[in-house]
């Protein structure tokens, strides 16, 4: 038989506790509204900041160094990296590879001959080719080749090209620059010294150096010095996600320096996460507070309708079919309320992504998934322990 509980609906008294009942409801509305904004624009902050470095194969490569302190001065061995450092980077999940930036243990020296009266003292230094962003089928050496391939960052061509003229030096293009013969004069111990060709075969964004293959500077090394380069100044990584809060959190803890034009977007994403994570838990905990404000309505109201309950109880009502009723009242509030929260977090999304961010393509204007899918997880609580707790009131009635 299908009773309907409208006849019987009089007989539960609200009285003077409408005024709690309207708290809890606002409560609740500010708490989800709060809850839902910040989802979101958690979110957009991921979307936002994931770009970082330029990226290879779906990778960053970021430059990491020692920081150079008044007590470090002068003390090469604390401020280089050695086989443990790159072993402990390598071992953490979070770093998919690393490799040293390999410099020259000899004196060099840079001519452009006599095309360019050009003539300066010069590092080397080698890397993985897995490392390079531009790597071109003619970086290769072996011993006995009178001619290195060289790869230079595209910031010192532009250098260059700005402080060229006041030396009465001409300004070159990229295409110019690769195809000037270059002479680089090797100086080692014992005045030991040997002139080779150099070649501009590529420009790299990624690595600020003059970069010549691994095996010259093996080489070179060796028999200008005596010696391999066993440290490093410089270490490159390979990692998924270079502002990755744990990657540079880490950074920090050993106190190593690294690019905070690579990383900034890491630091912001930090700061903001810490922000709205906060107002997240805020929420959280106004949704939790209007929850139990609404329980004290419900006790009230339970409690001024006892002796209904005793008498509907004792005509035959069963206590599951009235605890479903009462409770089921205030769905379409708890649906209302956060449907209201919602449509105003979809109005702020699409103020911030239309007046704030200009329309940026990395946003959407429409809210995420996730925060619908969180509003109907609030409304489904909300529900269930709006029943949970009248059928325990009832059933202790």
């Amino acid at each position: 038989m299908n009773l309907s509980f409208k006849p019987i609906k009089p007989l539960f008294q609200t009285g003077t506790s409408t005024l709690s009942r309207w708290f809890s409801y606002i409560g609740l509305g500010i708490g989800v509204l709060l809850l839902l904004c910040s989802i979101q624009m958690f979110i957009n902050i991921q979307q936002l900041l994931k770009e970082g470095s330029a990226r290879k194969y779906g990778y960053d490569f970021i430059s990491i160094t020692k920081t150079v302190t008044n007590e470090t001065m002068g003390q090469f061995e604390k401020n280089l990296f050695n086989s443990a450092d790159i072993l402990e980077l390598k071992s953490k999940p979070f770093i998919s590879d690393v490799a040293p930036l390999e410099a020259n243990q000899f004196q060099v020296e840079l001519s452009a001959g006599s095309i360019i009266p050009f003539q300066t003292n010069l590092f080397l230094e080698s890397i993985e080719n897995s490392f390079l962003d531009t790597l071109p089928p003619g970086f290769q050496w072996q011993i006995g080749q009178t001619i290195i391939p060289i790869i230079i960052s595209s910031d010192f061509l532009e250098i260059f090209n700005v402080f060229g003229p006041s030396y009465n030096l001409p300004q070159v293009s990229p295409e110019t620059a690769s195809g000037i013969p270059v002479l680089i004069t090797c100086h080692g111990d014992g005045g030991r010294e040997q002139t080779f060709a150099g070649r501009i075969v590529a420009f790299s964004d990624r690595i600020n150096s003059v970069l010549v293959p691994k095996p010259f500077l093996d080489w070179a090394n060796l028999t200008f010095k005596g010696k391999k380069s066993e440290q490093s100044s410089r270490l490159y990584i390979k990692t998924n996600d270079a502002n990755s809060t744990e990657l540079l959190n880490f950074l920090d803890e050993k106190h190593y320096k690294v690019n905070k034009d690579k990383t900034k977007f890491g630091r912001m994403k930090q700061i903001f996460q810490g922000i709205f994570s906060g107002l997240a838990v805020f929420g959280l905990l106004v949704v939790i507070l209007a929850l139990l404000l609404f329980s004290f309505y419900l006790q009230l109201v339970i409690a001024r309708s006892s002796e209904s309950l005793k008498l509907l109880l004792a005509l035959g009502y069963s206590p599951g079919w009235l605890s479903r009723n009462l409770s089921g009242r205030f769905i379409p509030v708890y649906v209302t309320i956060v449907a209201i929260a919602l449509a105003l977090t979809q109005s702020m999304q699409w103020a911030f992504h239309h007046f704030l961010m200009y329309d940026r393509p990395e946003l959407s204007t429409l809210i995420n998934w996730i925060v619908i899918l969180m509003a109907i997880i609030l409304i489904v609580l909300s529900v269930i322990t709006n029943y949970k707790l009248v059928r325990r009131l009832i059933f202790v009635t």
